[in-house]
């Protein structure tokens, strides 16, 4: 591979590396590095399954993420049935660097400021183990839409996807969480040899916009952090102005924060695209986090979502559905129902959260918790979500299929099958591998598929 890179950014690399440089722009003949993350909320430590990706993706360990792989990149694990089954998330290695700086511990409550398209919020999540309150954040309504499919996807059950500025997280949520992520956007440098549009899109201009939306965000990034708490700033780029000089600036404006430690990620050290990330810690005060931040179990009136009579009717047909079809799943202990139009969520409330109908009223909510499904004319049908966040075990009825059989991909491909000999009637999980793909309805012989018709596949994923 032979990456055309503008004069201007060789140039300053240069000056940047010295006497580095050259061996800094001669990996640009290389091939970008693959990477990709399994998912402890679906794979255990040990899993069987785990060494057979291991053999089919040629995966070799990245050293600073314990989920962390390197993989063929002609092995194509993103056109896989595990993938669709949320089993893994791709990521190129050096980014997984920022999320296990943060040292998320369950229970805690985390935000991804600056989110989409979701790999370090599903880092974060795994990590979080289905305990705590994560909030992942995306400006761009689209790129939102996006994050939210893959929180569904990996199955995290404690997660709000919001679609907002900053700013209006920080008025809404002061010195909330204990962990604040701002993967902040950049001029991509690190993108290079992934992607073409990066290199005719940088120029020094852009540098310096970046640099000045990055100084823009981090206050609020600041402002929701509680004290004593952690913020990871991080880049998918290389120079100095969007790294080490913002956080100097931020730091110099802001001398509550301390700086802990720096991490840069070259693609010629390494395997990876390259990445920045600087751990900041927020000084701890006396009376701790604000109260207004800080009241546990605390329930408001208002809101868009409904959260009263109507909501508890609908979660009453909902636990009417799961003792039938789905016994072994349980919700995350700490929450409340909320029922936008049909749609009943779950929402996560663990001790000392911020959200309430209240606080989410007027703002953009992708995923307002866990989809647990629709409550139609009094009757349940259980949403998408709620099959990614299960386990076929939990399941009454499954169908399990092998990663290569026919039947999976048929599956995936929004087409029923057979009903095994002996199955009743009712709602039930495709597995592969004994992970969940989505939901069938088994009647009259056949399972028929209630994959959404936007998640099917309209040719082979072999």
């Amino acid at each position: 591979m032979n990456t055309a890179l503008p004069a201007a950014f060789v140039e300053r690399i240069r000056l940047q590396l010295g006497g580095e440089a050259k061996t800094f722009l001669a990996s640009y003949e290389h091939p970008r590095a693959y990477g990709l993350r399994l998912n402890p909320l679906k794979l255990s430590p040990g899993d069987p399954l785990a060494a057979r990706m291991a053999g089919a993706f040629g995966l070799k360990p990245v050293p600073w993420c314990k989920t962390g792989f390197a993989y063929d990149g002609q092995t194509r694990p993103g056109r896989h049935p595990w993938h669709a089954a949320g089993l893994y998330y791709i990521q190129e290695p050096s980014a997984m660097i920022a999320a296990e700086l943060l040292e998320p511990r369950p229970g805690e409550l985390v935000l991804d400021l600056a989110a989409a398209p979701g790999g370090k919020t599903t880092q974060i999540g795994g990590l979080l183990a289905g305990r705590g309150l994560l909030v992942a954040n995306e400006i761009h309504a689209g790129r939102a839409k996006i994050l939210a499919e893959n929180v569904e996807r990996m199955g995290i059950a404690n997660a709000v996807v919001t679609n907002a500025t900053p700013d209006e997280l920080a008025s809404r949520w002061p010195e909330a969480f204990d962990r604040v992520l701002l993967d902040a956007p950049c001029s991509g440098e690190g993108m290079f040899r992934k992607d073409p549009d990066a290199v005719s899109e940088w120029s020094p201009d852009s540098v310096a916009i970046c640099a000045q939306r990055q100084r823009d965000i981090l206050p609020s990034a600041a402002a929701l952090l509680r004290p004593g708490g952690r913020l990871v700033y991080s880049t998918c780029t290389f120079n100095r102005e969007e790294n080490e000089e913002t956080i100097a600036w931020f730091l110099d404006a802001y001398p509550a924060f301390k700086l802990l430690r720096e991490e840069r990620m070259w693609p010629h050290r390494g395997k990876g695209e390259g990445h920045y990330a600087a751990v900041l810690e927020k000084e701890e005060r006396e009376n701790g986090r604000s109260d207004e931040a800080r009241e546990p179990g605390k329930r408001d009136r208002g809101g868009k979502g409904r959260h009263g009579g109507a909501a508890l009717e609908a979660m009453e047909l909902y636990r009417g559905f799961a003792a039938e079809a789905l016994p072994g799943f349980e919700l995350p202990p700490e929450g409340e129902p909320l029922l936008f139009g049909e749609s009943l969520y779950w929402l996560p409330r663990p001790a000392g959260s911020p959200l309430s109908a209240a606080s989410l009223a007027r703002l953009k909510l992708p995923r307002p918790g866990l989809h647990l499904g629709d409550a139609r004319k009094g009757r349940f049908e259980p949403a998408h979500a709620l099959a990614m966040a299960a386990a076929g075990t939990m399941a009454s009825l499954c169908r399990e299929a092998g990663a290569d059989s026919p039947e999976t991909a048929a599956y995936l491909r929004g087409e029923s099958l057979p009903a095994p000999y002996g199955m009743g009637k009712g709602w039930g999980l495709a597995t592969v591998d004994g992970r969940p793909l989505g939901w069938f309805k088994a009647s009259d012989g056949q399972c028929k598929n209630r994959l959404p018709k936007g998640l099917r596949l309209q040719a082979s994923i072999s």
